[in-house]
């Protein structure tokens, strides 16, 4: 009883919050009524830091976790700074033992250093003038926007939000580590998938195993509903990410690809040509942001227009036009870098040189990276404070 007025409170505080606008209006718009629609102000971070409520409550029950008596500490765990706001979302069982006790070494400090350095620098250098692009071309209406700047600008903007939200995820797991906390991975390179499975095993890691952990084998339907139970994980992964139509659409169409590659087998799937997988794959996620990026869902049609070519017939938009091929030629280092980064070739690379090591090379090459950080974090924090284009995606979060 206790543990469903626990999950109860926090799931009502939520829907307050984040959802009850969006609900009167939805009824206002089916019965015609004219209910005032509530203005309430949304907290940021709201649906991270009631997960990790929800999360501790479940493995108290499950006896995953000890129950932790002093108050203090729990709001230590559940207001920790540096994941608060934009995730990933930490779980009780990964910090339990670092409430308490905690070591802070050198390799600690370093290492915690160089992961914000790594997410200042893809939020201030690489997604922040991502966004310029997708601002310039999505920013407005899309109506005439050729079929190919269609395609251009919603790669950009997958690549933005990669970078954007993989960045602070680097900046919190750096943070963390700094203080003494080691938290998990929340993005492991997801453009390097080759399936829509294998891709959200590599992004918003943190959500996509609450989910798994918290709702999927719940048997709300029955023991054989379990398909289901998939749609209705995919449903709340849509809501989550915030209060509007396209995102429900958005949760529920990974949600029929997940389904699609679940009927058809691993097998069938392992034959497939390794560029068709990757192409396959490509597609999807990326129409997928799309999808993301249009709450408009007059504006989302148009964005079906233009990259399926319709648009050439129904209003005689061009395939391509001047400002796309000036935009691509201007940005075509941001945009290979980015194509670049977001693989897995940059730790390869420090996986290849870390091996050949000797320990001498090793302590010099410590000392020098300690002064390059702090040198790099003084730059980066400067650009990031003087942005203009500094948007924070997360406030619907």
């Amino acid at each position: 009883m206790a543990v469903a007025a626990g999950i109860s409170i926090d799931i009502l505080l939520l829907i307050i919050f984040k959802y009850s606008a969006f609900i009167v209006e939805n009824i206002n718009a089916v019965s015609g009524a004219s209910i005032p629609v509530p203005q309430i102000t949304l907290p940021i971070g709201i649906s991270f830091y009631t997960f990790q409520a929800i999360s501790y409550v479940l493995d108290c029950y499950w006896e995953t976790v000890k129950v932790q008596h002093q108050y203090k500490k729990f709001l230590l765990y559940l207001s920790l700074f540096p994941q608060l706001i934009a995730g990933p979302i930490v779980r009780y069982s990964v910090v339990e033992d670092e409430i308490d006790n905690r070591s802070i070494t050198m390799n600690d400090l370093c290492e915690g250093a160089l992961r914000v350095i790594v997410g200042l620098a893809k939020k201030v250098i690489v997604a922040n003038n991502l966004w310029v692009i997708v601002d310039a071309f999505f920013g407005k209406d899309i109506t005439g926007l050729s079929v190919l700047g269609t395609w251009y600008t919603v790669i950009a903007y997958s690549l933005y939000v990669y970078f954007d939200f993989s960045g602070y995820s680097d900046i919190a797991i750096g943070l963390g580590r700094m203080f003494g906390f080691h938290f998990d991975e929340n993005f492991t390179h997801p453009f390097a998938c080759k399936t829509i499975a294998e891709f959200w095993q590599r992004w918003h890691i943190s959500l996509g195993s609450f989910f798994r952990d918290y709702l999927l084998y719940v048997p709300i339907f029955g023991k054989n509903r379990k398909y289901l139970s998939l749609f209705l994980v995919w449903f709340c992964t849509g809501v989550w990410h915030g209060a509007a139509w396209n995102f429900i659409l958005w949760g529920l169409y990974f949600g029929f690809f997940i389904f699609f590659e679940q009927k058809l087998g691993k097998k069938r799937i392992k034959k497939w040509p390794i560029w068709w997988k990757h192409i396959y794959s490509k597609l999807v996620i990326i129409i997928g942001f799309g999808i993301f990026y249009f709450e408009d869902l007059s504006q989302l049609g148009q964005f079906f227009v233009n990259i399926s070519g319709i648009s050439m017939i129904a209003n005689g938009a061009p395939f391509t036009d001047p400002m796309t091929f000036s935009s691509f030629r201007n940005n075509l280092f941001l945009i290979a870098a980015a194509i670049i980064a977001s693989l897995p070739v940059l730790p390869k690379l420090k996986s290849y040189f870390l091996e050949s090591r000797n320990d001498a090379v090793y302590a010099v090459g410590r000392i020098g990276s300690v002064t390059i950080c702090i040198g790099l974090l003084i730059v980066l924090s400067i650009m990031l404070v003087d942005a203009t284009n500094n948007v924070f995606l997360y406030w619907r979060f």
